[in-house]
């Protein structure tokens, strides 16, 4: 390093600090024209011992970067997001590397790890899409969670012999005695045998290993930690030893050992999938990001679908949850950009936080009437047109219909459920309507205009009967109010067929069925859209 006197002023301007009360300072921030950047030891005569949280934080005109042996500490997010840095040289003294410290470092290929560093953060590593390789030196004790996760290129974390904490096999990195399996490198490719001495698979061990096409989880595995293979884009298949006590796999899909929960369906795995009659319960993110999973069918078994179960799967088209369901959890179909169609069984009481939110496609909605509680953002971004809201619904969350700049008509079957004001947020074009003889309406609901929904077919009068355009009759009520006239030959089991929908522009329309004669008897309704 140049010694202080020959450092120019100009130089030593470019970077912030601030004392940390022992004569030491720690950089703050830089300011200077980035390209290779050599960090001081001394800044007006204070000793440079720390780089602090966020200093370099997106800084993508620094292309280099070398950090002097006084430095004992790179603090959380120190250079995260300084895309155009391709080479580290970090001093011998460096102790501690915080969370998020290199975080999407995209052009980083390579990188020594100083021998001196005793703890790696969590996420310190993440993003690194250019990194290849990792070597853990023999004093790391402590590595952050996710301190790897999706560096694509990664195929090897290897560690010292010497480490008396961690150690590797075959490029994949463990607990000491190789009884907790930490993390799979994200872009290690083909498929996996789990080593006997492995009992407990940790959290994300495997997310977004998107080369990684099968895994076998041997009979020691007790513990497998939630979202183990999120996002694994190409796997196809986890098979588990079918001597394992406590998990098990049918046609490649994870489930406990009694197969009542869902515990994780390969990413990779395409085309329409149904779930066993066993399974009562989908665990949370058991289908996160399969973005092949067309459809899927549901057994009458199934009571609960985790949080996230099903988000971002983004080629399912249509869903129907079956009437065993009682509630839907928080994201559960979050970003489901394809989903279309969606019914909701009438044992569902709860649909939870985002559930639905994001379902950018979803035009038809059918809830059962055993919903009460409907949460924030349930349905936010979605292109419905139209929704019934059942009688039992006392509470309708923050944002629930945000955003839905397709809706028209909300329809409200029962008393006037506790609504949040923005409810409705950027729905503009919604009116809310409510039935005669229900409470707690005004002239606004949730930011929204609010309309006595009223209509009645007259069954009596002048205009009741055949006439020159077959049997017709008058229907009346509020102006501007949408219908829907239904007809069928079944009252006992239907189908209704839809005849013509309208609006009351005047308050009053009349309506003629030229096909009467066709039937030897038919029936007719009006409904909300």
């Amino acid at each position: 390093m140049l010694p202080l006197l020959t450092l120019p002023v100009v130089v030593q301007a470019q970077f912030d600090y601030t004392s940390n009360g022992d004569g030491t300072i720690t950089i703050t921030g830089y300011t200077g024209p980035g390209g290779a950047v050599v960090i001081p030891d001394t800044i007006n005569g204070l000793l440079v011992t720390g780089i602090g949280d966020y200093a370099f934080s997106g800084k993508t005109s620094v292309t280099s970067v070398t950090i002097p042996n006084s430095v004992t500490n790179i603090g959380s997010g120190a250079f995260d997001s300084c895309t155009n840095l391709t080479s580290v040289t970090t001093g011998n003294s460096v102790t501690s590397i915080g969370s998020a410290a290199f975080r999407f470092c995209t052009s980083v290929a390579s990188l020594t790890i100083p021998d001196s560093v005793t703890r790696i953060g969590g996420s310190a590593f993440s993003s690194c899409t250019s990194l290849t390789n990792v070597t853990i030196p023999n004093n790391v004790a402590n590595i952050g969670f996710a301190a790897f996760r999706f560096c694509t290129n990664l195929s090897a974390i290897t560690v010292d012999a010497l480490n008396s904490v961690y150690s590797s096999v075959d490029g994949v990195l463990f607990n000491k005695s190789q009884t907790l399996l930490i993390e799979y490198p994200a872009g290690k490719a083909g498929s996996y045998t789990i080593p006997n001495s492995v009992t407990n698979i940790g959290v994300s061990a495997f997310e977004n290993c998107t080369s990684l096409t099968s895994v076998t989880i041997p009979n020691n595995v007790t513990t497998i930690g939630e979202r183990a293979f999120d996002s694994c884009i190409s796997l196809s298949a986890i098979t588990v030893d079918a001597l394992n006590s406590v998990y098990s796999s049918v046609d490649g899909v994870l489930l406990n050992k009694s197969q009542t929960l869902l515990i994780e369906y390969p990413g990779g795995k395409a085309g329409s999938y149904t779930i066993p009659d066993s399974v009562t319960s989908i665990g949370n993110y058991a289908f996160y990001s399969c973005t092949s999973l067309t459809n899927v069918a549901f057994p009458k078994s199934i009571t609960s679908i985790g949080d996230l179960a099903f988000a971002s799967c983004t080629s399912l088209t249509d869903v129907t949850i079956g009437n065993g369901v009682s509630s839907i959890g928080v994201y559960a179909f979050y970003q489901c950009t394809s989903l279309t169609s969606l019914t909701i069984g009438s044992s569902v009481t709860t649909i939870g936080q985002c559930a639905f939110a994001g379902c950018t496609s979803l035009t038809s909605l059918t809830l059962g009437n055993s919903v009460t509680y409907i949460g924030d953002y349930a349905f936010g971004g979605c292109s419905l047109t139209s929704i019934t809201i059942p009688n039992k619904v006392t509470s309708i969350g923050h944002w629930t219909f945000a955003f839905c700049i397709s809706l028209t008509g909300v329809y409200f079957q029962g008393n006037a459920p506790s609504v949040d004001a923005y409810a409705f947020e950027g729905a503009t074009n919604a009116t809310v309507y409510y039935l005669p003889g229900t409470t707690g309406w005004g002239a606004t609901f949730g930011g929204r205009p609010a309309v006595l929904w009223n209509p009645l077919m007259q069954s009596s009068g002048p205009t009741f009967g055949v006439g020159p355009a077959g049997f017709g009759f008058n229907i009346t009520g509020t102006t501007n109010i949408p219908i829907v006239v239904e007809a069928t030959t079944n009252l006992a089991s239907g189908p209704w067929v839809a005849l013509k929908s309208l609006n009351l522009t005047n308050g009053a329309f009349y309506f003629s069925d030229p096909n009467w004669t066709n039937y030897p008897a038919r029936n007719y309704r009006i409904r909300s859209p």
